[in-house]
């Protein structure tokens, strides 16, 4: 290791000022140097000064430099530091997690000497050594200290081994002792270790060794148990002085001792057991380093010296980058930092054995750490910081490693899987597996937490292919093995572990029950499959089904849904649980039941607290109900009772949840008063007994407990007499007797009779007993007791009462009873027959009446009918010889052949009704011989007919028909049958009937109707031959459009249309069977274009083939031209037939040439050899350069020819120059000279003839000089070669005049250059005036044409700058004009710029607008509405721009209606002082204390910002003109009103400060004035009636109806301000324009003014204080002084005033300390923003305040 000089942290000084002590916090974040003058500096990781603090000493009557300190440590939470100081006492400091934290003492503990240094190795534990010898403890927690051990030399140094568990104090007598917290197993030795020759200033423990030095200039390596290991000597270096300080790194492989001007530094060499010295650091003029202090992750050193001086360096073996992601720092062999290069964040990988790390590679998406050592290999989880070293013996890099779990690596290696947890240093499992796929392994460690487990570690993996073993890992033991009859593609377990899924290579889903050792197959043809994360939900696909399954528990209850895709993933967040489905290109989610989800997971976790946390949230549902009825029962079950009265309460059921509250409160007091649970009290126990309706168990739990009145007092309250009583006679109870008689006297007291009645007849007194019995309305009772008791059968009149009670209640036959036992036997006949006692009483008949027995019967029958007895009635009747009643009873039983029986025995009129009823029954039972019989008995053939036609007999039935029915009746019979059969499906029925009654047409309708053509066409052919080939045609096209084309084919055959079959077979692209049909039936040249057309759809080699294998080539090639299909033939001619294609090109060329496309047809001709044609081709068409060029290309024959026809037309079309140059190349310019001449053109004929017929050229002039003087003007063609003429003459002056009278609207550019000729022409030619007036008038035209450039150009010749410019900029040429006026005549560039402006405005480009005139820009941005960007704009300039326009957009909101925008406005940029603006101040404020709600905490922020706006606007009022004006002291008003509302809003945040929002509410009616009357009266009546002051709240809100009423008559006349005297709340207010207060509001404020008045509870008079005055008015009425209001409340401060530093602001002392206690305790941000804005605007606040930091 090296050290590298970082920086300076401490610059020393001049002087001796030595760095006493140094320290680095455990989390590698702050770093501590304590100076000579006792201060503790603070740093950052990074080396920035970010706090200091000072020490104190022990008295302060020795003064503040009465000590020195000389230890210094942090906590191992980084949040406190122990100061040692020699003043004999040890200071713990909790210096906070944050920089700025307030720095509080802690703890302290005195010492009876001074503390020479100070080590904090553990929680709570300080271990520290004194000047008198001894190294003690100090316990933090307990606040005491102990000795550990004593010696009597000075202890000159201490310090502690890596891991923190081992102590090493160095002597003034060279003692080095060690002592051990816990010695880790290592079996070192303690105490006294060795004798060192000097005093061990210098002492460090390393991992192998400890390193002692001092002033002998010599440092030495001790063993383990104290031997001499090594001995550095530099007594002789007279550079070297003594050694005052060491310090091992964290690792302890290194070793860094401090001395004058140098730093020595040692590493441990594991390879060779010894330490090597590495280059020291010198640094000159250093001195001597009195200080050092490692970082906790080793990257870090730090030195202090003599002179005050703190040096940083940088302590590496070797750094690299990885990936270009991380930054790995070798510390040191063992130790390596790993730093995410884009996060910063760092992680410590260190070999806890010392063994050098060898490679760190990161894997895993670049989240999990793995590392080699010669015997270890580390792993580590870069974003949870959990690392894991376990011992491995290297297998040449072989294993692979597996990141799919966040808990646990999987390595593989050799075919063994080893399990490791980060965080933990031993192996978690290891298994032999060959299946390395991690599909196949499913770890589950602690993933969810269940009542009553604490560790869950479970891994599932395939033993092979076919077998599935379940290991628990904690036990190490197989809990499961599973053997399937297939291959296994997938398993995974549920998050507790005991259910494991796996599917199979046939995707077939099973579950395994691990504790049942259970298997089930739940899903076939499975594609996806997942547990819902957090829960034991299981998601999966079926084909096009969602499969969930809420209760697992319950496999066969799966909830299916349809989806149209396949599922990709599940997403659980935010309360809600989607299934990801791709459907296409898009992915849908489909939701799941949360509640099933989360709900069942917590039961079945056992985590009732988590089932009603979740329960909460939801609304009541029956679904939700049914939970917390769950929910309730496995509470109670569990005995979580606190959680069962949540539930009932939530259910409703109060009883139950009170009952249970009582319940709860005993079992607290007695877990409080006894300790335990306090639900295993016997109270408690009986309770839930009592609460599950077991009240024996109840009984039994107090009767072990001798609680024997508490068991009868809890049957009592039940009213459970009974039970009660046998409690009092099983204990002997000695009130037995008094309980019998309250029972007794209760029961009649709740008029329970009977009950009292049972009681008297089982203490045997009978008559009591009935006269209970009949008073309760029991005569049954009273009856069965009198019949049981002969002595009561005696007394007549008891007997008489009891039978008319009898007959009362309607209990007929106990009366019957009654009467025959007293031998009444006509009165028990009656009762008997009311009663339907009827066998009783036809016994009785039979014996007393025997007349009356055959009634007797027919009514018992009767009876027996109504009660659907009909089998048991027939007797009866028969008995009563009721024939009739007893065939209904027969057929009604179903008794048929009894009913036969009967029936027989009747007269035919009598029987013939219910003959068919029974024929019905036989015929439903197919006895159709029977039923016919019984039908023709019954004189119902017809029926017979249709029994015989609905069971297909047409026989039977149409010979039974044909005997009593017409023909015509037979015939609608048999049609209708038919048609019954039809519907039925049964067509060959049917058409038999159909025949039967001649009617085959209505066969034929049938079968064509349901599409059975073999049976149509059969009977078409029988019965219509004539039709039979229109309807195969017919069935053809039919079948055809269904697709079914052979039996198509068939009937189109059959029909003689083999045309419409081919045509057939051809759209549907069965070419072979057209070309079959074709040849079988077309004629001889049909197959021909059915092949041609075959090939054709083929295209290609394929049609090759195929013509060639028909032998049908060379005319399919023929036949392909003949019908254009050019294509086609050249595809053909092209493959197969080459010597055709000149051919057939040409034939192309004239079908071309005659559809008019002739470039085509030209290259057509050429391919077909005959460019001839093409030629003329094109001088048909007069397309004279195409026939040029074919013909110099292919045929030079005919070029002159078509020159010279070219010329023609020419000259036709009067294009005489085009004709000389085609004559001239025909080489005839005679031709041409006759030409110009028959046109006129004489000059032309006179170049003609100059240049080629130079003998003609005198007659030639001649000629033209006559004709000249015949012929007067000329065109524009004649004045332009005129002109030219002049021209070529020298006549410029004529030449430009001649130029200058073209005008040839047809071509502008004709026009152009002839102007422009003239233009150049006067410049060059003529003088200066006249080229002058030549461009005025050219210039102004050129403009005209649209040719700016062309003009400007000409005036900038002649220096014509400003007309220059004014053509550029008509053009629009804005740089060229700029350009222009800025390098000819700077006096015109404002000339441009003002048009520029005018253009771009004209034109609305505002944003190139805003660099050449910002307020114009503006001005249109607000013409535009784009106020942002006019905003925007307006920032960017000075600040009165600003504030013009935003004071513009604010007037703009303010209409729009949004005032809040526009005091956002004044937020973002402030509020000036300006006069115009303060309407708009007044009217954001106006609009903002007249919005609705905004009396409530959320509306804090609106109000701070109003406040602050007006603060602003006061405090730049101050300094402006307006200073102490009207509208100053107006505003003044406003901000005190905002902070009142602010400071409103912020209590109303915080419970505590509840009264201090009401006075603010009711100090606002002060300010009436500015506010709406209306509103400030309902707000400070409803806030002081939420407070309790109920006067206060009725005298306003009466106020406030008052003032509604006068808002809706429109006047303020008729209000009464009696209340409000002596007060300093106006009476002359504004009327508000509205109401400002809902009509609901007002209603409720109404009827409960209503109802206060009514009651006369309440004085209606303000409260008063010492003044006598109303105790928020500010001014006493009696001495007219007036109070300042309380900043916190608005009332007025009569006492106990805080002033602060601005005059007229005070608070009342008590309302501050209690705003400031709130605050303290709720930490409320908005209250502390009110404190700041009080500090800013009052000047600060009092010193015993509050800070901000």
């Amino acid at each position: 290791m090296q050290l590298k000089h970082l920086r300076t942290l401490l610059s020393p000084q001049d002087g001796a000022a030595k760095v006493t002590c140094m320290a680095w916090s455990q989390n590698n974040a702050k770093f501590a140097v304590c100076t000579v003058d006792r201060v503790v500096l603070l740093y950052d990781e990074h080396g920035e000064r970010r706090d200091k603090f000072s020490t104190k000493p022990a008295d302060m009557k020795y003064g503040r430099k009465s000590y020195m300190v000389k230890g210094m440590a942090f906590s191992p939470d980084s949040t406190k530091i122990a100061i040692g100081q020699t003043d004999n006492i040890i200071y713990v400091y909790k210096i906070g997690e944050d920089w700025g934290d307030k720095k509080v003492i802690c703890n302290k503990f005195i010492q009876t000497s001074a503390v020479t240094c100070l080590q904090w190795p553990a929680e709570y534990i300080i271990v520290f050594g004194l000047a008198e010898g001894k190294v003690r403890l100090a316990n933090t927690k307990t606040n005491k200290s102990s000795t550990i051990y004593g010696t009597d030399s000075y202890v000159v140094a201490l310090t502690t081994n890596c891991s923190g568990k081992g102590i090493l104090s160095g002597h003034a007598d060279g003692t080095i002792v060690r002592y051990f917290f816990d010695d880790e197993g290592s079996g070192e030795s303690q105490g006294k270790l060795v004798n060192h020759p000097c005093p061990p200033y210098a002492l460090a423990w390393a991992t192998n060794s400890i390193v002692a030095a001092g002033c002998d200039r010599r440092i030495v390596a001790y063993g383990k148990e104290g031997h001499v290991l090594q001995t550095f000597d530099y007594s002789r270096d007279p550079q070297e002085r003594e050694f005052t300080t060491a310090a091992a790194s964290p690792g302890g492989q290194s070793v860094v001792l401090g001395s004058y001007d140098r730093l020595r530094v040692f590493n441990w060499s594991p390879r060779r057991s010894i330490w090597e010295e590495a280059k020291p650091k010198e640094i000159a003029n250093l001195y001597t380093v009195t200080a050092l202090a490692w970082k906790r992750d080793g990257s870090r050193l730090c030195a202090g010296t003599l002179c005050g001086g703190v040096e940083q360096f940088d302590c590496c073996l070797r750094r690299s980058i990885y990936k270009n992601k991380f930054e790995l720092t070798y510390v040191g062999p063992s130790q390596v930092i790993v730093k995410n290069l884009s996060s910063g964040t760092r992680v410590v990988l260190k070999s806890h054995y010392g063994y050098e790390v060898e490679e760190v590679k990161i894997l895993g998406k670049e989240r999990y750490l793995v590392a080699h050592t010669s015997d270890t290999l580390l792993l580590g989880d870069l974003n949870t910081n959990r690392l894991s070293e376990i011992a491995w013996q290297g297998s040449g890099g072989n294993e692979k490693y597996f990141f799919e779990n966040e808990n646990v690596c999987m390595i593989f290696n050799a075919g063994e899987l080893t399990l490791v947890e980060y965080g933990s240093n031993d192996t978690l499992g290891s298994v032999r597996t060959e299946f390395m796929n991690p599909h196949l392994i499913s770890v589950r460690i602690n993933e969810r937490c269940q009542r009553g487990m604490e560790d869950n570690k479970k891994l599932a993996y395939l033993v092979d292919i076919k077998t599935i073993a379940v290991v628990d890992l904690i036990g190490g033991y197989n809990i499961g093995t599973i053997s399937h009859e297939s291959r296994v593609d997938w398993l995974e377990l549920n998050e507790t572990g005991h259910k494991l899924l796996f599917r199979d290579r046939k995707l077939r889903l099973h579950l395994y029950d691990i504790e049942n050792c259970s298997k089930t197959m739940i899903l076939n043809f499975c594609s996806y499959v997942q547990w819902v994360p957090g829960s034991d939900v299981l998601v999966a696909q079926n084909r096009n089904s969602l499969c969930v399954w809420y209760n697992i528990e319950a496999p066969e209850r799966v909830t299916m849904s349809s989806i149209r895709g396949d599922v990709v993933g599940l997403e659980r967040g935010g309360g809600k649980t989607e299934v990801m489905v791709t459907e296409g290109v898009t992915t849908v989610a489909y939701t799941l039941d949360e509640g099933l989800i989360e709900f069942g997971t917590a039961i079945d976790d056992g985590n009732y607290i988590r089932a009603t946390a979740f329960l909460e949230t939801l609304e009541m549902t029956p679904e939700t109900e049914a939970m917390w009825k769950t929910l309730s029962k496995l509470a109670l079950e569990a005995r979580q009772l606190h959680i069962a009265e949540r539930c009932f309460s939530a259910l409703g059921h109060v009883a139950k949840a009170r009952f249970l509250h009582e319940t709860n409160e005993i079992a607290d007091q007695v877990s409080r008063e006894y300790g335990g649970e306090g639900t295993d009290f016997y109270q408690v126990r009986a309770r839930l007994a009592m609460l599950e309706k077991n009240y024996k168990l109840a009984e039994m739990i107090f009767l072990e407990q001798n609680a024997v009145e508490e068991a009868m007092e809890m049957y009592q309250e039940l009213h459970r007499w009974d039970d009660c009583i046998a409690v009092a006679e099983a204990k002997g109870h000695p009130s037995l007797e008094k309980l019998r008689r309250d029972y007794y006297q209760w029961l009649m007291d709740t008029q329970q009779e009977e009950r009292a009645g049972e009681l008297q007849e089982s203490q045997g007194d009978g008559l009591a007993a009935i006269s209970l019995y009949l008073k309760a309305g029991l005569p049954a009772k009273a009856a069965r007791l009198v019949l049981t008791r002969e002595e009561l059968l005696a007394n007549a009149e008891l007997v008489e009462h009891i039978t008319t009670a009898l007959i009362k209640g309607e209990l007929y036959e106990r009366a019957g009873d009654l009467f025959e036992k007293i031998r009444n036997p006509q009165r028990a006949l009656e009762c008997y027959c009311k009663g339907n006692a009827f066998m009783k009483a036809v016994e009785l008949a039979r014996l007393a009446f025997p007349v009356e027995v055959m009634k007797l019967e027919e009514a018992w029958g009767d009876h027996l009918v109504q009660q659907k007895q009909l089998d048991a009635a027939i007797n009866h009747y028969i008995e009563a010889r009721c024939s009739i009643k007893a065939i209904e009873a027969a057929l009604g039983a179903r008794q048929w052949k009894k009913a036969i029986y009967i029936l027989d025995l009747q007269d035919r009129n009598t029987a013939s009704k219910y003959y068919p009823r029974v024929a019905q029954h036989y015929a439903s039972l197919q006895e159709y011989e029977i039923a016919e019989e019984l039908y023709t008995k019954g004189d119902r053939t017809k029926d017979a007919i249709d029994m015989y036609t609905q069971a297909g007999r047409w026989e039977q039935a149409h010979k039974l028909a044909m005997k009593c029915m017409r023909p015509e009746d037979v015939s609608v019979l048999y049609i209708t049958q038919a048609q019954e059969m039809e519907k039925q499906g049964k067509y060959r029925e049917a058409e038999r009937l159909y025949v039967t009654v001649e009617e085959p047409d209505l066969a034929i309708t049938m079968f064509k109707k349901h599409k059975l053509y073999d049976d149509m066409i059969r009977l078409v052919g029988k019965h219509h031959p004539d039709l039979l080939s229109d309807t195969h045609l017919h069935l053809g096209k039919e079948l055809e459009a269904e697709g079914r084309l052979q039996e198509a084919e068939y009937h189109y055959l059959e029909a003689q249309e083999w045309k419409a079959t081919v045509n057939m077979y051809r759209s549907s692209g069965l070419w072979e069977e057209a070309y079959r049909v074709a040849k079988a039936h077309g004629g001889a040249n049909a197959h021909k274009h059915v092949a041609y057309l075959w090939a054709k759809s083929l295209g290609g080699k394929a049609a090759v083939r195929l013509l060639n294998k028909l032998g049908l080539l060379e005319a399919a090639v023929d036949h392909a031209a003949d019908n254009c299909s050019f294509e086609f033939a050249f595809e053909l001619s092209r493959l197969a037939l080459k010597h055709k294609t000149p051919e057939i090109h040409l034939r192309y060329a004239m079908y071309l040439e005659d559809e008019g496309k002739f470039e085509e047809a030209e290259a057509e001709f050429i391919r077909a050899g005959k460019p001839k044609e093409a030629v003329l081709m094109f001088v048909h068409n007069q397309d004279w350069e195409a026939a040029q060029r074919v013909a110099e290309a292919h045929d030079p024959d005919s070029v002159a020819e078509v020159l010279i026809g070219q010329a023609r037309g020419a000259l036709e079309e009067k294009d005489f120059q085009k004709a000389e140059g085609l004559l001239l190349r025909a080489q005839r310019p005679g031709l041409a000279l006759n030409y110009y001449k028959e046109a006129g053109l004489w000059s032309d004929a006179l170049r003609i003839c100059k240049d080629y017929v130079p003998g003609q050229l005198e007659a030639l002039q001649e000629e033209y000089e006559r004709e000249a003087t015949k012929k007067g003007g000329r065109g524009v063609e004649g004045l332009v070669e005129q002109a030219r003429q002049w021209e070529q003459t020298g006549e410029y002056g004529r030449a430009v005049d001649c130029y200058l009278k073209v005008r040839d609207s047809g071509s502008s550019s004709l026009m152009e250059k002839c102007w422009m000729k003239a233009a150049e022409l006067s410049i060059k030619f003529l003088p200066p005036q006249r080229s002058l007036e030549v461009v005025r008038a050219v210039g102004p035209q050129l403009i005209g044409i649209g040719k700016h450039n062309a003009a400007a150009e000409l005036y900038l010749n002649l220096d014509l700058v400003k007309e220059a410019i004014d053509a550029f900029i008509e053009g629009e040429e804005w740089n060229k004009a700029k350009r222009v006026a800025k390098e000819l005549d700077p006096r015109y560039e404002d000339y441009v710029d003002q048009n520029y402006k005018e253009f771009l405005k004209n034109q609305g480009k505002v944003d190139s607008l805003v660099g050449v005139d910002v307020v114009a820009a503006l001005d249109l941005y607000v013409e535009q509405g784009q106020w942002d960007k006019c905003i925007e704009t307006a920032t960017k300039q000075n600040y009165k721009i600003l504030h013009k326009y935003v004071a513009l957009y604010a007037t703009h909101l303010i209409r729009e209606g949004d005032y809040a925008q526009a005091l956002a406005l004044y937020v973002q940029h402030g509020a000036p002082a300006n006069p115009q603006n303060f309407n708009i101040y007044k009217r954001i404020f106006t609009d903002m204390v007249s919005s609705p709600g905004t009396n409530n905490a959320e509306a804090y922020h609106s109000w701070a910002d109003l406040r602050d706006v007006l603060f602003n606007l006061c405090e730049n009022l101050v300094k402006s003109s307006e200073a102490n004006s009207v509208a100053h002291e107006e505003f003044e008003t406003m901000l005190l009103i905002a902070h009142y509302y602010a400071t409103r809003s912020a209590a109303q945040s915080v419970h505590q400060l509840q009264t201090v929002a009401a006075r603010l509410s009711i100090s606002l009616l002060r300010h009436t004035q500015l506010l709406p009357a209306d509103k400030a009266f309902y707000e400070a009546g409803t806030a002081a009636k939420a407070v309790g002051w109920e006067n206060m709240a009725f005298i306003f809100l009466n106020r406030f109806l008052d003032l509604t009423d006068a808002i809706e008559e429109g006047t303020l006349d008729a209000l009464d301000h009696s209340d409000f005297q002596d007060t300093d709340i106006p009476f002359e207010v504004p009327l508000p324009a509205k109401q400002h207060i809902p009509e609901a509001q007002r209603e409720e404020v109404r009827d409960w003014v209503l109802t206060v008045s009514m009651d006369q509870r309440l004085e209606q008079v303000l409260p008063r204080d010492e003044r006598g005055a109303y105790e928020a008015s500010l001014v006493a009425a009696s001495t007219g002084v007036r109070a300042l209001p309380c900043l916190i409340t608005g009332y007025p401060i009569l006492r106990n005033k805080i002033e602060f530093k601005r005059p007229g602001k005070a608070a009342n002392k008590d309302n501050w300390n209690k705003f400031l206690m709130a605050i303290k305790t709720s930490h409320s941000p908005v209250c502390q923003d009110v404190l700041k804005f009080i500090s800013q605007w009052c000047g600060g606040l009092p010193s015993t305040s509050f800070s901000f930091q």
